[in-house]
């Protein structure tokens, strides 16, 4: 992986000098589900510097927890699968044109199952041409979710329910909205991706 040509609005946190608070959370985010087994991305450089999202929420290790918390429950504790997940977070990557999230995320699709053709269309905010029931109403209720949240009416709720379920759009919602304060965030902080694409050839955590 090429790290980024600058590394953002925000210093590295350099992981010898944390507090024991932000040392806390470095180890809950490098030790937690996300750096268990294989990877498709580094949570950190050579340098043990987190890439990323990783490194702002250092700045606040209280609030910071608790996000990171969601993200771990979101991305590991849902009953979304792995394909409605990977189509719902790069969604929310064309959205926000989030380089970062389509970075990691296009390699966790692929490895979730999305093809080529998919990942492409995602990427580009076109119809990916799901054939399933579940996965289009997903990807469909994802879109409004990340772009018209004023769009969301009676008719809009019950036909999404009709297809999902309630603990789904339940799900689908928070994860779309945690996924949308990280690219917020991203962006408000400059963070670039590593300028080398990622190869889908090992799940992610």
């Amino acid at each position: 992986m090429t790290p980024p040509d600058r590394p953002g609005r925000l210093p590295l946190f350099d992981p010898d000098r944390l507090s024991p608070e932000q040392r806390a959370l470095y180890e809950e985010i490098t030790g937690g589900p996300r750096a268990a087994g294989p990877r498709l991305f580094d949570l950190t450089d050579a340098h043990g510097h987190l890439h990323g999202p990783f490194n702002a929420m250092l700045t606040s290790p209280r609030l910071g927890g608790a996000l990171q918390a969601l993200g771990s429950a979101v991305r590991f504790g849902t009953s979304l699968p792995p394909r409605v997940r990977e189509t719902a977070i790069l969604v929310v990557a064309t959205v926000w044109d989030s380089a970062f999230e389509r970075y990691a995320h296009e390699a966790a699709g692929e490895a979730a199952g999305l093809t080529g053709q998919e990942l492409r269309a995602l990427c580009e905010g076109t119809d990916p041409g799901f054939t399933d029931a579940f996965e289009r109403a997903a990807w469909s209720a994802a879109r409004t979710l990340a772009a018209r949240p004023d769009g969301l009416d009676d008719a809009w709720y019950a036909a999404a329910r009709a297809a999902l379920g309630e603990a789904a759009l339940f799900e689908l919602s928070t994860l779309v909205g945690y996924y949308a304060t990280l690219a917020l965030q991203l962006r408000l902080f400059a963070v670039p991706a590593p300028t080398a694409p990622v190869t889908g050839k090992e799940p992610q955590p």
